[in-house]
């Protein structure tokens, strides 16, 4: 069968590559440039701790060591300061920088009373753009699946029932035929513009001036939120700081800009830049060294179509955003790793239409209402007008709800729910109650594989199988072939091995919520299909059945029609 043709070589193009590759699927990703990256210091993305895991398994290497993940939070208006702690992985605590305040305790820059606030949850990573790029380019050189075309520039596709052409120009032109098609080329794409699918939304809805500097903050580590701070008071957002830490010393801080179109020069940028770290520092400027400058202008927009036969739409070209915090790259690498499962499926076992055709049900429904939150908070967080009538659980304030963005919690931050997915599971007599609901992320637990070894579950992810993962209490002390032929295990090792799909049967001592002998089915990319109160062989071949777009009698008839 002909490889999968992926326009784009950025990284949503090189993940969705590696992700089709870790489930045995070729790939040919047509690159427009050299094939190298332009190291730009100011140009950096966050990741939340899904997608951070999910890149490090599809690099194979960890990201820690070239970013840095926040060891805490200040929300800061004018001078007072709110410390909001981050964890790291397995909510075990971080020390606490600046010595010597914890929970409960009070402080403020200017040593009056503020709030300390702990939020649990693994710490955002902050990572320079190039850096992740190259790490993917790095695990894609090494992949014989993969075929990279440089200095190819897609200009025309056509596409059939058996699959799709695309021409490509530059120093050779070429055709390239592939089984499916997917634009991962930007805002700007060709292939959204080839298929003449609309792209509605706002323009520069907001304006960062952005610097990278080397320079010592009084919070090492930390990220911070600065809204209003008393040295800028023009404009209805008082010019709005961010402050994120790089390794090595090196700092990106973004300046929210007032409306229009005003030229951010040097000169300009400079100033902002000695005025901030002065007021940051008692009125005097410490030593920095300035590393590169520029302007993100953030837009707002949604493509009406994400498929289109056999071609598919993912990242920049199907969406834009990044308004009070939101973060585009994290919703690019979820439509990766929502899409490279269904793709993969289809490729090895023919298509199913309602599987298929539920990526775009389920990104766009997620990405579109994280669009719509940004769009009713935007003029009330920077007209400064009440917030409590008119955006839900917004009574918390204005600060909390910016720091709900760049945490990535609440309705500008929380992994999506595909709780209406054409995907769902039908409801049933044996479901069981677990913390997680269906349609939502699993939890990160510990568990025995198939050969006896623990790993963790997200380990287990984006392999193209289901999991089924059975709540044992008391396994985990135990060597596996105690308790591999006892009790109820052969008889769900049995049902496990007589679903519609490939699955892995894993085991866990514990997950949230959940009671012993429960079991839980998830999807390739780690959303729960349905948790089941103990070996239920025909619910859990229907739940099954369902994440896979419904019986395949149906599917085929689909398929035909």
């Amino acid at each position: 069968m002909d490889p999968v043709i992926i326009v784009g070589a950025g990284p949503v193009g090189l993940s969705l590559a590696l992700a089709l590759a870790r489930q045995e699927v070729p790939s040919v990703v047509l690159d427009e440039g050299p094939g190298k990256d332009e190291p730009r210091a100011a140009r950096t993305v966050v990741l939340r701790d899904d997608t951070a895991a999910l890149v490090e398994r599809l690099a194979g290497v960890p990201l820690t060591g070239a970013g840095l993940r926040f060891t805490g939070w200040r929300s800061m208006r004018r001078k007072q300061v709110t410390r909001k702690v981050a964890f790291e992985t397995d909510g075990a605590r971080q020390e606490e920088p600046g010595g010597g305040y914890g929970p409960g305790a009070e402080r403020t820059a200017e040593g009056r009373k503020g709030a300390v606030e702990e939020t649990g949850g693994p710490a955002p990573l902050h990572i320079a753009q190039h850096v992740l790029t190259g790490a993917l380019r790095t695990a894609v050189t090494g992949q014989p699946l993969i075929k990279v075309a440089v200095e190819s520039r897609l200009d025309a596709l056509e596409q059939e029932p058996a699959g799709v052409t695309a021409h490509t120009r530059g120093p050779q032109s070429t055709w390239w035929r592939g089984s499916y098609l997917v634009g991962c080329d930007g805002p700007r794409s060709t292939v959204r513009k080839l298929l003449d699918i609309r792209f509605p939304g706002r323009t520069a809805v907001e304006r960062h001036a952005v610097a990278a500097l080397r320079a010592e903050l009084p919070w090492p580590g930390e990220a911070l939120l600065h809204r209003m701070p008393p040295w800028r008071t023009s404009g209805p957002s008082g010019g709005e700081i961010t402050a994120r830490p790089l390794p090595d010393g090196v700092w990106r801080l973004d300046w929210l800009l007032p409306p229009g179109k005003d030229l951010v020069t040097p000169e300009l940028l400079v100033t902002r830049i000695r005025e901030t770290l002065a007021g940051w520092n008692g009125g005097t400027t410490p030593a920095y060294d300035l590393l590169d400058t520029g302007v993100h202008i953030v837009h707002q927009r949604l493509a009406r179509r994400w498929r289109d036969g056999r071609v598919f739409l993912a990242g920049d070209a199907a969406h834009l955003l990044g308004a009070l915090g939101t973060q585009g790259l994290d919703e690019s690498l979820r439509d990766v790793d929502n899409l490279a499962w269904k793709l993969a499926s289809a490729w090895h076992h023919g298509p199913r239409e309602t599987l298929l055709d539920s990526y775009q049900a389920e990104r766009r429904t997620v990405v579109a209402a994280r669009l719509r939150a940004a769009d009713q908070a935007l003029p009330l967080l920077r007209g400064g007008r009440g917030l409590r009538s008119y955006v839900p659980g917004s009574a918390r304030g204005h600060d909390a709800l910016l720091t709900d963005g760049h945490l990535g919690r609440g309705a500008l931050g929380t992994p999506g729910t595909y709780a209406a997915s054409p995907l769902a599971a039908a409801p049933s007599e044996s479901a069981a109650f677990v913390a997680t609901e269906p349609g939502a992320q699993v939890t990160d637990v510990r568990v025995t594989a198939e050969d006896g070894s623990f790993v963790r579950l997200r380990d287990r992810l984006g392999r193209g199988s289901l999991l089924v993962v059975l709540v044992a209490p008391g396994t985990g002390v135990w060597d596996r072939k105690h308790w591999v032929s006892a009790g109820i295990m052969p008889r769900l090792a049995a049902a496990v091995t007589a679903l519609p799909h490939p699955a892995e049967l894993l085991v866990t001592e514990g997950y949230p919520g959940a009671a012993a002998h429960t079991v839980l089915l998830i999807r390739p990319d780690g959303h729960l299909v349905t948790a089941l109160a103990g070996v239920r062989p025909a619910d859990l071949y229907a739940a099954a059945e369902a994440a896979l777009g419904g019986p395949a009698k149906t599917q085929a008839a689909a398929s035909a029609r």
